[in-house]
């Protein structure tokens, strides 16, 4: 059944079945949705064995098995997107609705943004391969130049497209924008491993573990292979090559991330037929985007962003550093982390105590984008949580217990207080009206201006407030036209007060994205959770769930960046 959307007298606009006539109609909506999604599990299993078989070298899976598949699914997905453009442009009556809510501007310029960083990952992988062309297979060569072309299709696609509601080729629709979404989720798991991957090896060649992988090491094996084999990546170009695919690759894991969020919400609003504007108009003026802000936060947030980057270098530079100096090191960037968790979670804090002096109406309505924002969120968050118990239960449990050992429980702590109160904090924000957008069917919760007590059992048998001079001209019609005049000042510092918490938990937010995206591993580094652990374990819990992490702190910008936009 097609979803309409049919206000109420005053509840505002709520989602009903059509009437006859009104639109076109599914036999099933959830028979097309189910074909789909048993579809794309079924990619997504297939896909998901051969990376993750292709990451151990005692598995018969190898890499151009994996390059295989992931091209042919690329060029399968680049192909339905051109049917559906075309098709689409072709049939006057395919979309008759566009969702607002879908694909913001931000969300669409960070796509764009990561696409053309996911190109210029390509173009070194292509050189890279290309500089011992002999020695290596074909598809590994063909591979990134198919996934430029299918970046550059599918941000196309995904820039003029993400509104559309569909309405023609109902289940076709579906199964291809899943296929898709399956196809950037493959892209990822590829991705995350081929990280995982190196930094297991980097490792493990420190520390004399047998712990190698096939994927990834296939960008080291050159680089270490002997003078004399034809194979090895000797001259500079190449060594550039090869170090630019490592600092590239978190760009490509949140394109495919952002590109599969957009497509869900695509797939959400196959069939859907809007018949009024959906929920709340949010349509911010740039001089409240730009100018209402008390310039706290984005000051003290690019302090942080400043001084995290340089303690990022620090880190770096002591860790892969011969003199022995991981444990400052590590005492730096957990001192670091903690501050700036800590300064997160008060703010977060601070935001959720004003939402409680807010009187915007709260947005019930039925919202894809915002559904999905808040699942990720808070699946995201699962993976650092994961880590951080981890984390607890080995500095609290094992031993030495020293200053690296406090350091690194107060920030496992305050990581997972951080998530909790800054999760609060921004879903509750994306669940509130525009500002203005007052909550119906509820009386003032103020007694009436000019009155000094008022006894609240009696107070509804009076008529109505008596006007005050003070408020305005003495020709007000409404007592709600005062309370709206009275409210506007101090609506007003809120609106600057949570935008400035929100630019500075976003500023924050990047830092502690770029930190681990590009190579901050404090868990390996730190002794005490492998030594507790062992190897293994430690990283496979890593691995999975850092991910995740990684992820948490993009989505959170993204969400953040809508917060600060919409206030």
């Amino acid at each position: 059944m097609s979803e309409v959307l049919v206000p109420g007298p005053k509840e505002g606009p709520k989602e009903s079945p059509p009437a006859p006539g009104a639109g076109p109609r599914e036999v099933w909506k959830k028979g097309g949705r189910l074909l789909s999604v048993l579809l794309a599990v079924n990619v997504l299993l297939l896909a998901c064995t051969l990376v993750s078989g292709g990451a151990f070298n005692k598995v018969a899976v190898y890499d151009t098995d994996v390059f295989a598949l992931l091209t042919a699914m690329m060029l399968l997905a680049a192909l339905w997107i051109a049917f559906y453009l075309l098709r689409t442009s072709r049939c006057r009556g395919a979309v008759p609705h566009r969702d607002a809510h879908a694909g913001p501007i931000w969300l669409r310029g960070g796509l764009v943004l990561f696409g053309i960083c996911t190109l210029i990952l390509d173009v070194f992988k292509t050189g890279y391969y290309s500089s011992f062309f002999e020695c290596q297979s074909a598809i590994k060569i063909l591979h990134p130049i198919i996934q430029a072309l299918f970046v550059i299709v599918q941000t196309y696609f995904l820039w003029v497209s993400a509104k559309d509601c569909i309405h023609t080729h109902l289940d076709l629709t579906r199964c291809g924008l899943m296929f898709t979404l399956t196809t950037n989720l493959a892209i990822w798991m590829a991705a995350v491993v081929d990280e995982s991957v190196h930094q297991a090896h980097s490792y493990s060649s420190s520390a004399n573990t047998t712990s190698h992988t096939r994927l990834a090491p296939d960008l080291g094996r050159a680089g270490s292979a002997a003078g004399g084999d034809p194979c090895s990546c000797s001259t500079a170009l190449c060594q550039v090559f090869q170090q630019g695919c490592f600092y590239l690759h978190p760009f490509n894991i949140e394109y495919s991330l952002f590109a599969s969020t957009m497509l869900y919400v695509m797939w959400k609003n196959v069939g859907r037929l809007l018949v009024s504007a959906h929920g709340h108009g949010h349509t911010p003026s740039r001089v409240s985007v730009f100018r209402e802000t008390f310039f706290a936060g984005p000051i003290l947030g690019l302090m942080l962003f400043v001084v995290g980057l340089a303690v990022f270098i620090i880190y770096e530079v002591q860790v892969s550093g011969e003199g022995g100096r991981t444990r400052q090191a590590l005492v730096t960037y957990y001192s670091f982390n903690i501050v700036c968790l800590g300064l997160m979670t008060l703010v977060s804090l601070s935001g959720s105590v004003i939402y409680r002096f807010d009187r915007r109406a709260m947005d019930q309505h039925k919202n894809p984008t915002r559904t999905l924002d808040v699942a990720l969120l808070m699946g995201a968050a699962l993976g650092q949580y994961a880590i951080s118990y981890y984390s607890i239960v080995a500095v609290v449990v094992g031993t030495p217990r020293d200053l690296l050992g406090a350091l690194n429980l107060a920030y496992s702590l305050l990581m997972i207080a951080q998530h909790t109160f800054q999760n609060v904090f921004i879903i509750e924000s994306l669940h509130r009206g525009p500002p203005g957008a007052t909550p119906h069917k509820t009386p003032p919760k103020e007694p009436c201006q000019g009155l000094t007590f008022a006894n609240l059992d009696a107070l509804h048998v009076l008529p109505a407030c008596p006007s005050t001079p003070r408020l305005g001209s003495p020709n007000s019609e409404t007592p709600q036209e005062a309370m709206a005049i009275i409210s506007v000042p101090r609506c007003h510092w809120r609106r600057r007060c949570l935008k400035d918490i929100s630019l500075f938990l976003l500023l924050c937010n990047i830092i502690l994205w770029i930190m681990p995206a590009f190579g901050a591993r404090p868990h390996f580094s730190n002794t005490v959770e492998v030594d507790f652990y062992g190897y293994s374990l430690w990283a496979a819990i890593v691995n999975i769930c850092l991910p995740f992490g990684i992820f948490y702190r993009m989505h959170a910008v993204s969400s953040l960046l809508e917060v600060y936009v919409l206030s």
